[in-house]
């Protein structure tokens, strides 16, 4: 991991096309700001394991119906 330390209204630049800016400081919260292309999913880490989570047991649920189909 690399940790890089910036200050309000200062940005990292990721791939050439996505940045991140810290928009505030208070206590021990941070407001960031993202601009990426659109085609580049940007969510919450807790959001993304939820999805995953959502299509893993999409897949499993799916792929027993299968086996049943296939097996008679």
């Amino acid at each position: 991991m690399l940790a890089l330390s910036r200050k309000k209204n200062e940005a990292i630049i990721i791939n050439n096309n996505i940045e991140i800016t810290i928009l505030e400081i208070k206590g021990d919260q941070v407001k960031i700001g993202v601009s990426a292309p659109k085609e580049v999913p940007v969510y919450r880490k807790e959001v993304y394991v939820q999805i995953q989570e959502a299509n893993k047991e999409a897949i499993n649920a799916e792929g027993m119906e299968a086996l049943k189909n296939l097996l008679g």
